[in-house]
């Protein structure tokens, strides 16, 4: 335990050393239309470029980040990178972000963020913040008022990991969504397990039934493809399509998965 905690404490000080020394990256993937057949908008993750360890993804950091506060001035940082290499792409695409809970409990954001576009010149309906029904847990006024705050400012709000929480279904009462991604646990399942097809379904005609767009998470193979079309999801994103790039190695062309499928209809 004691090893455990000494390394914990090491893994924190490289963060904040990290965060100073701008050891961290955006990485970007790609969102299809499967409708359009065409990239309509980016999901920004963060990596972090260790010097010993190589390049870290994020569930070996995030965790701690929040439990320490690193996480406020790292998203920070990530909001403000990824607005203004988006702001640089065809102005059609979006630009998905997610946000942690600490981030928003932390009270400033709608000014943080007023100033972040501001700065890059984005758009804000080019911008999709994305939340997990962790925010939203207890009914917590001051969590709802920053979410509020910030939809006001014309930004869009997305609940992350659909269908995973105790109670989903509750949350789309307590908050006007704009989107809802169905978490890939279900879609990685859906061509062998009836039941998770049978999920995404449901999930996809709630959405339409609502006026949200549904996201399919996790797209890795044509089979789940075929699927998540037969299943009316309009948008999907996925090691299928591309897998999460630095900005310079984008592309938004339309992705080559679709149009093999297109063409084996």
């Amino acid at each position: 335990m004691a090893a455990e905690a000494r390394e914990r404490q090491e893994l924190e000080d490289a963060m904040r050393k990290g965060i100073a020394a701008d050891e961290f990256e955006v990485h970007y993937q790609t969102i299809v239309d499967l409708e359009k057949g065409t990239c309509c908008g980016v999901e920004a993750l963060v990596r972090w470029r260790h010097p010993q360890r190589g390049l870290i993804l994020p569930d070996a950091f995030i965790a701690l980040a929040e439990e320490s506060g690193s996480i406020v001035p790292l998203g920070e940082w990530v909001l403000r990178k990824a607005c203004a290499e988006a702001v640089r792409w065809p102005s059609h695409l979006t630009l998905a972000v997610n946000l942690s809970p600490v981030q928003i409990a932390h009270g400033d954001l709608p000014e943080l963020l007023t100033s972040i576009l501001g700065e890059t010149g984005l758009p804000p309906a080019r911008l999709e913040l994305e939340i997990t029904e962790t925010v939203l847990v207890e009914k917590n006024e001051n969590n709802l008022a920053v979410l509020h705050a910030l939809k006001d400012m014309g930004v869009s709000i997305v609940l992350d990991d659909f269908g995973i929480g105790y109670s989903s279904m509750r949350y789309l009462q307590i908050f006007p969504f704009d989107k809802m991604k169905i978490d890939k646990s279900f879609i990685q399942s859906m061509a062998t397990d009836a039941d998770s097809a049978a999920i995404v379904c449901a999930v996809a005609a709630l959405g339409r039934s609502l006026g949200v767009d549904t996201t399919a998470e996790g797209v890795e193979t044509a089979e789940q493809l075929t699927l998540l079309r037969g299943a009316g999801c309009r948008l999907a994103q996925g090691y299928l399509f591309s897998h999460p790039v630095p900005a310079g190695e984008l592309t938004f062309g339309p992705p080559k998965a679709l149009r093999k499928v297109t063409r084996a209809a």
